[in-house]
């Protein structure tokens, strides 16, 4: 299915390039624009989009507030945030608000088209340097009980993505991988690279480390 994509930017330029960049990719369909918040809102009503790519600062209704009201009145709508800044500040007020993903700007133009897709399957993506700041907020948070939370991540790793990364600390490779579940090796590497995002590692190895420090492999 083709994914249906809103643009949100205050710079018509930028909006215009990224037209261009997904609308050349055959599963995914930019179906409009907006240039604040209080537009996009608008948009979302007439046209009901899959993901919606969100600037954060914006003039008349910013982001983070306009995320927070797709929300409630379009829970269905997965929101990315698309933004110049990575400061702890935008990050955690755009994930508390409802964003699936935070996505800087100079994000490889592959990068955000797998990341589109991946919202659209109900999947969260995050920048690897975000990621970092999540796992280094929640490690500096005072443990509420003796036992460990199972995902102590802020944008939990789905159940296929926590079957990937066991067997990526087995040493698997993608193939390996795709063969053991019955999946596309594509499909596995896009896996791995939500893995890597999430956890805020640089490689696998780093990535099978932290998901064993954070309790995620047996």
């Amino acid at each position: 299915m083709t994914v249906r994509v809103l643009l949100v930017d205050d710079q018509a330029l930028f909006r215009e390039a990224l037209a261009v960049l997904l609308g050349a990719h055959p599963d995914v369909e930019v179906v409009g624009e907006a240039g604040d918040g209080a537009e996009a809102l608008d948009r979302v009503a007439a046209l009901v989009p899959d993901v919606v790519l969100m600037d954060l600062r914006m003039p008349v209704l910013d982001g983070v507030a306009a995320t927070r009201r797709l929300r409630v009145d379009h829970p269905g709508v997965r929101v990315i945030a698309l933004t110049t800044f990575d400061d702890d500040e935008d990050v955690f007020a755009a994930l508390r608000a409802g964003a699936v993903g935070y996505l800087l700007k100079d994000v490889s133009s592959a990068r955000l088209v797998e990341a589109v897709l991946a919202a659209a399957r109900g999947e969260s993506v995050l920048q690897p340097s975000v990621a970092a700041k999540v796992v280094a907020r929640f490690a500096a948070l005072p443990a509420e009980s003796p036992e460990p939370a199972p995902q102590p991540l802020v944008v939990p790793l789905s159940d296929r993505e926590l079957d990937v990364v066991r067997l990526l600390a087995q040493g698997r490779s993608n193939r390996e991988i795709a063969a053991a579940l019955y999946l596309a090796e594509g499909t596995v590497k896009n896996h791995v690279t939500n893995v890597l995002g999430k956890l805020g590692a640089r490689d696998r190895t780093q990535a099978a480390l932290r998901a064993r420090a954070l309790g995620l492999l047996p």
